[in-house]
């Protein structure tokens, strides 16, 4: 008699903020695409993270979790960010791989399927990477050109218009969340862990609803965070610019002793005073505020504080 074959377990993870709009459609959406699996081969759960909502969404979350035991919810005490929040669903995920997902739907879920065929093909990472269409000449432009600036300061590579929508291995979940660091950047944490990687090319979706949560503040501080987090090339860039104005200070300070000895001490120079003073001023400054990012990093990392703290959750301990 031979043994019945162990179904996989599918884990769908979506950090939710704010999502009371879509947060109902999205579940439908998902559901019926996880419903078209095999059900002789797999099995699936849903773990949404409420990350600190001030809408309905922890209680349309708790609602569908009543309704439905494969929907799973973490609720924060507080909003933590998106980066804390993929980290509690991968440590609460029970499953031999995970998609991670927007619960806005510019993720479309009809890509699951193909991300498991290219996971059953040997793949541990299978990423999305969605077109620029119907993006603006201007935010492409930027996009592009920031790209092409962080793949030569960091030491991972960025791909534009790879994000946090991809599907992992069990041995890539694992890794992800061996790393117990503070300032997370997913983008380049993914990257970093590394294993067999294929890319799944998909149009670009807008919001099935609401307003985006990214405002250009949180977009700029995201963007320092994917420079700073993976390399050291700004403090080098201030060891070289510190360098290069030491150099070009003792050329000028040759070329003025030069003219005292021929034309004697001109009284004239307060623009040149003025000048350079600005100048080494400015460059002293940014020095400084590069320093005291990386400084302040190092401080958040030694206080140990946990990335996430949960309020309310419908996971048991022993399911874990």
């Amino acid at each position: 008699m031979c043994e019945k074959r162990r179904k996989e377990l599918l884990s769908v993870i979506a950090p939710c903020y704010n999502e009371e709009d879509v947060i109902e459609l999205f579940q439908r959406e998902t559901q019926a695409e996880l419903e078209k699996l095999d059900k002789d081969k797999y099995d699936y759960e849903i773990i949404l993270v409420n990350d600190g909502s001030r809408d309905r969404t922890l209680e349309l979350l708790m609602d569908m979790a009543e309704k439905d035991k494969r929907m799973k919810y973490i609720s924060f005490s507080r909003n933590f960010g998106k980066e804390a929040a993929m980290l509690a669903a991968l440590e609460h995920a029970k499953g031999d791989c995970a998609v991670i997902l927007d619960a806005d739907l510019q993720h479309p879920p009809q890509l699951i399927h193909q991300m498991l065929e290219l996971y059953h093909s040997g793949y541990d990472q299978v990423i999305a990477k969605r077109s620029r269409s119907g993006d603006s000449k201007r935010s492409t432009f930027f996009a592009r050109l920031y790209y092409k600036l962080v793949n030569k300061l960091v030491d991972v590579e960025m791909v534009d218009g790879a994000g946090d929508f991809r599907l992992l291995s069990r041995a890539a979940i694992d890794a992800v969340i061996s790393l117990k660091e503070t300032n997370r950047f997913s983008k380049g944490i993914f990257s970093w862990v590394g294993f067999h990687q294929t890319y799944l090319e998909y149009e670009n979706q807008l919001r099935a609803s609401g307003e985006t949560k990214w405002s250009f503040k949180s977009l700029l501080r995201y963007g320092i965070d994917g420079i700073l987090s993976f390399n050291v090339q700004p403090l080098r860039i201030c060891v070289y610019g510190g360098s290069a104005l030491l150099l070009l200070s003792i050329m000028y300070l040759i070329y003025l002793f030069v003219r005292i000895l021929q034309h004697g001490i001109d009284v004239p120079g307060y623009f040149t005073t003025i000048l350079i003073i600005t100048i080494f001023s400015g460059v002293q400054l940014i020095s400084i505020g590069i320093i005291g990012e990386y400084v302040g990093r190092i401080y958040a990392e030694v206080k140990k504080r946990p990335m996430y703290l949960i309020a309310k959750t419908n996971i048991d301990k022993e399911e874990q």
